[in-house]
C-alpha cells in the first residue's frame, strides 16, 4: 500500500486504508509511507515491510527496488498466493481514486495476444527470459504505482494547503469586520 509520507495532506492514508479495510486482517502488508505506517498502527496493526516515500519523483525507482528486494525476501520463506499494489490517483479535474491492481498471479488478459505471430529470436533460455521479464514486469509496476502515489499526495497537500488558506482568509475577514 502507497500512503502518505508527509504531514498535511488530508485524509490521503486513510482513503487508502480504507479501500482495503476488509482485507486488512487477513493479509500481510507492505507499507510505503511513513503517515500509512502510523495509520495502521492506530488501528493496532503491523506492517511486515514497511519503508518512507522518496521525497523527490527521481527516488521512486530506487523504491521499487527495494520493494521488490523485500517482496523477494518474503516470497523465499513464506507461500504468497497472491499480491495487489494499492495506490491512490490523481487526475486533473477529477480528482483522487484508489486503484487496487493484481500483480500476482499475473492476469495475461492485460497482455496482448501474440499466438499468431512469429516466435521472437531468442539469446538467452526461455525460462531465464521470462523470469528476467517477470521481474521488469513488477519493478515497472511498482514505479507506476509509486510515481501515482507520490503525485496523488503532493495534490492532496496542495489541496489542504488552499483549504487551509482560504479558511484564513475567511476568519481574518470576519475578524476585520468586527
Amino acid at each position: 500500500m502507497f500512503c502518505a509520507e508527509q504531514g498535511f495532506a488530508g485524509a490521503f492514508s486513510e482513503r487508502v486504508l480504507a479501500s482495503v479495510s476488509a482485507d486488512l486482517g487477513k493479509c500481510e502488508l507492505f507499507v510505503v509511507g511513513t503517515r500509512g505506517e502510523a495509520a495502521i498502527a492506530q488501528r493496532g496493526m503491523v506492517a511486515v515491510w514497511k519503508t518512507a516515500m522518496p521525497s523527490h519523483s527521481a527516488g521512486v525507482p530506487r523504491l521499487a527496488d527495494r520493494i521488490v528486494e523485500g517482496l523477494y525476501a518474503r516470497l523465499a520463506s513464506a507461500a504468497i498466493d497472491a499480491l495487489d499494489v494499492v495506490f491512490s490517483r490523481w487526475r486533473p479535474g477529477e480528482g483522487h481514486d484508489i486503484l487496487r491492481q493484481r500483480l500476482f498471479p499475473y492476469d495475461l488478459s492485460a497482455f496482448p495476444d501474440v499466438s499468431g505471430a512469429k516466435p521472437p529470436l531468442l539469446n538467452l533460455a526461455p525460462d531465464v527470459h521470462v523470469r528476467a521479464l517477470a521481474a521488469d514486469y513488477m519493478h515497472a509496476q511498482f514505479c507506476r504505482a509509486g510515481l501515482h502515489a507520490f503525485a496523488a499526495e503532493n495534490e492532496a497537500r496542495m489541496e489542504a494547503m488552499a483549504a487551509a488558506r482560504k479558511e484564513v482568509q475567511r476568519q481574518l475577514l470576519q475578524l476585520q469586520a468586527r
